[in-house]
């Protein structure tokens, strides 16, 4: 018979956390938790105080990050850390990045409870500044644990609504930028044994296939280009024939029509691959209805986590901007790139999720992630990384998430054994609530 552990309790433990989040953070509609601001300040104040009731060991480093220790037999091991980001977009949901600290503490919740002490210590990490909206930098906390920021990010970035520096938003919390100055790692990779990020998926995937959890494959890398334009020539709409315009707004539209057939057929053949033309405009100060348009701004944001398909498509895109180019008389400039490289995750990690999973009697299904995660910074350092997503209706991004507690508890029956065996730790026997 296998080794399990009643659950319910802590699922009430991560239901009573998750509301408390909701309301003290609560801006209607929605939940605000800017990076570096108030409500995120709330987020980690709350959740170190749930975790100094379970009996764990809490800090905050330099920059911010919550540090919980669940304390393991022999401390020189490296630790399992579980972790995500407790800060939101503008009037989001409660749950994106929430969710993965709150059923971090619910795994030493259900331990603790269970009279068991691991191997090695479980570390729950409540990460900073994981959303982009405040200060447009990708996993600025999580590469700040690791020292992997640019040493002026700190006095060079500035929060969107505010424009106050990094710096400034951090000492006003009495937090010390020095570390991103200097590039000080505040986590020693060597002291990381492994991590696992439990996440809302943010599509329509699971919902559509009725299934509470995923087990992620990968993290998506990006090819993008926020700021990239056409330049043509203005023409009066009337009186210039076909063969005599330099329209760049249909020369915009013919590369992002050819970038979606290729995108079909790489697909059919079986890529991964997501395309995205999310910005497509004409300058309110110069179009008219009646004036062939000669300036356009687009964006792309191509993502996949095979990062020789990126490379491959970053080519095929500048070949075909060149003969559109040259066919309409046009001029095409994709601006400075923000990638990402993919995050492939722990192929031991992933099966022993799947493992439980399946002792669990929860159904799950693989899948790539194709919004960017924490996650992919531990796996960017060679840490075994895995994450976990969880069914959520209504998207991600918006006031409407919507995370159901059977689904929370699917997720605990999983992780709890998975993350047991990944302590050593050996469960009493007990039946699953």
């Amino acid at each position: 018979m296998a080794r399990r552990m009643e659950t319910v309790p802590s699922l009430a433990f991560a239901l009573d956390l998750l509301g408390r989040l909701a309301a003290e953070t609560e801006d209607t509609p929605g939940v605000t938790r800017a990076s570096f601001g108030a409500g995120e300040a709330t987020a980690h104040r709350l959740a170190a105080e749930a975790a100094r009731a379970i009996g764990m060991e809490v800090r905050w480093d330099l920059v911010g990050t919550l540090h919980a220790t669940l304390p393991g037999r022999d401390r020189s091991l490296p630790a399992v850390v579980i972790g995500s980001h407790l800060d939101s977009v503008p009037h989001g949901g409660n749950f994106d990045g929430a969710a993965g600290v709150v059923l971090g503490l619910a795994i030493a919740h259900a331990l603790r409870r269970a009279g068991v002490t691991p191997q090695r210590d479980l570390l729950v990490l409540g990460i900073r500044a994981e959303e982009m909206c405040w200060f447009h930098a990708h996993y600025l906390g999580s590469r700040a644990l690791f020292g992997l920021l640019p040493r002026d990010a700190a006095d060079t970035l500035r929060r969107a609504d505010t424009g106050q520096t990094l710096a400034q938003h951090m000492q006003d919390q009495f937090l010390d930028p020095t570390p991103i100055r200097e590039g000080q790692a505040l986590l020693d990779p060597a002291r990381v044994a492994c991590f696992l990020e439990p996440h809302i998926e943010q599509g329509p995937v699971l919902v559509e296939t009725g299934l509470p959890l995923a087990v992620v494959t990968g993290i998506r890398g990006s090819l993008r280009y926020p700021r990239a334009s056409v330049t043509g020539a203005y023409a009066h709409a009337g009186a210039v024939p076909r063969a005599g315009r330099r329209d760049a707004a249909l020369a915009g539209v013919a590369l992002i029509s050819a970038l979606d057939a290729h995108w079909a057929a790489l697909e059919a053949a079986g890529a991964d691959l997501v395309c995205t033309a999310g910005i497509l405009a004409t300058d309110p100060v110069h179009h008219a209805p009646t004036k062939v348009p000669g300036a356009l701004r687009f964006s792309l944001d191509i993502r996949s986590q095979d990062a020789a398909l990126l490379a491959e498509i970053d080519g095929w895109l500048r070949v075909t901007a060149a003969r559109i180019g040259a066919e309409r008389g046009v001029t095409f400039d994709f601006g400075p790139p923000t990638h990402t490289s993919p995050a492939l995750m722990d192929a031991g990690l992933r099966a022993a999720l799947r493992a439980a999973a399946a002792e669990a009697d929860v159904p799950v299904r693989d899948m790539a992630s194709g919004a960017g995660h924490d996650c992919a910074t531990f796996a960017g350092l060679g840490i075994p990384s895995a994450m976990l997503f969880l069914r959520n209706r209504n998207g991600s991004h918006n006031p409407e998430e919507a995370l159901d507690a059977p689904d929370i508890h699917a997720a605990l029956k999983v992780l709890v054994p998975a993350v047991a065996g990944l302590l050593g730790a050996r469960l009493p026997e007990a039946a699953h609530g």
